[in-house]
C-alpha cells in the first residue's frame, strides 16, 4: 500500500464475513484485511456456519465461496434471500469458475457481484470501499 493510501485504509470501518473452507484462501483474505484496522473479519468454514453467522453477526459485507463442503454458495444465497432483498446484506461470490448457472442464479437472487479467484487485491479493496461506504451513507 502506498503512503497516501494509509488514510483511506483507516477510514474503512465495518464487519466482513468470509465464508470459505480453504485455509489458504482464508489466510490470504485475513492478511489483506489486516491492513484495515477498522474492519473486523468474521470467519465461517462452511455454508451452514456462514448462514448462522450472517444472521447473528449482521456483517456489512459477505464474501462467499461458491464451493463449500456442506452446501453450495447458491444455497447460502437462497437461505439469506430475505436479508439480501431487504438491503441488510451485501454478498459477493468468490469462485474459480467462469460464469456458471449457479452464479447466474445467485445473482438473480440478489448477490451483489462475483469475483474470480485468485482474487485481485485491488478488486478486494474497491469492493470493500463500495460496501462499507454504502453502509456509512445508509447511516448518515
Amino acid at each position: 500500500m502506498a503512503a497516501g493510501d494509509e488514510r483511506g485504509a483507516e477510514e474503512l470501518k465495518g464487519k466482513v464475513l468470509y465464508i470459505e473452507d480453504n485455509p489458504i484462501n482464508m489466510d490470504l483474505i485475513e492478511t489483506a484485511l489486516s491492513m484495515y484496522p477498522g474492519v473486523t473479519l468474521v470467519k465461517a468454514h462452511n455454508g451452514m456456519e456462514g448462514i448462522r453467522l450472517a444472521r447473528s453477526e449482521k456483517p456489512d459485507f459477505v464474501l462467499l465461496d461458491m464451493h463449500l463442503p456442506d452446501i453450495g454458495g447458491l444455497e447460502v444465497v437462497r437461505a439469506l434471500n430475505e436479508e439480501i432483498a431487504s438491503g441488510k446484506l451485501r454478498v459477493t461470490l468468490l469462485t474459480a469458475d467462469t460464469l456458471s448457472m449457479d452464479i447466474v442464479k445467485a445473482m438473480s437472487l440478489g448477490a451483489y457481484d462475483y469475483w474470480l479467484k485468485p482474487l485481485n487485491m485491488n478488486k478486494l479493496e474497491a469492493g470493500l470501499r463500495r460496501a462499507l461506504s454504502r453502509k456509512e451513507a445508509d447511516q448518515g
